[in-house]
């Protein structure tokens, strides 16, 4: 028995340091799960959150640049998709009104962009302001085809609007955790 042993120690440490190293399977929440749960949209943050590849390294800042980075995204990206469908609107009324959209989805870019260099320099209180005020532009755009009841609200748009404001929501929940 005594042979065994000493050919059996560096086999054990390997074992041992092996052990060590992994991760614990543990149903602990990961930092983007318990930060989520201070949402309104449980699913939709965890969800969009885990999309960017760096989410799983970042602290609850990070974590609302992510939700700030996305709303972004999603502001420029549904600016240049209303303003593709106003080049292609043949009523001017609807033209106009696209157009005007566009201009503020643009604008929410925007505030999302100063949102983050708020939060660069640790401004917690502008980046919530400026947050706040990219939610309330495609508010704008639904109210302006509302004063043309005969313009009907593109579905698409409706679904966009709805991801932004959720992504705002979810940005101004996480930066309050902040300050």
């Amino acid at each position: 028995m005594a042979s065994i042993l000493p050919r059996l120690l560096p086999l054990l440490s390997l074992l041992t340091l092996s052990l060590s190293t992994q991760t614990p399977t543990t149903d602990a929440p990961t930092l983007i799960q318990k930060t989520c749960n201070t949402t309104t949209y449980y699913n939709f943050c965890v969800s969009s959150l885990q999309s960017d590849p760096e989410s799983p390294k970042a602290d609850v800042r990070g974590l609302s640049t992510i939700a700030i980075h996305l709303a972004i995204s999603n502001a420029t990206n549904t600016s240049s998709f209303t303003a593709a469908l106003s080049h292609s609107a043949a009523d001017p009324s609807l033209r106009a009104v696209l157009r005007e959209c566009a201009a503020k989805y643009s604008n929410a870019g925007e505030a999302l962009e100063w949102s983050l260099d708020a939060l660069s320099t640790e401004s917690y209180d502008y980046a919530f302001v400026h947050v706040s005020a990219a939610a309330e532009y495609p508010n704008v755009c639904r109210v302006l085809f509302r004063k043309h009841p005969r313009l009907p609200y593109p579905a698409e748009m409706a679904s966009r609007e709805e991801v932004l404001e959720h992504l705002c929501t979810i940005a101004l929940e996480i930066i309050s955790i902040l300050g």
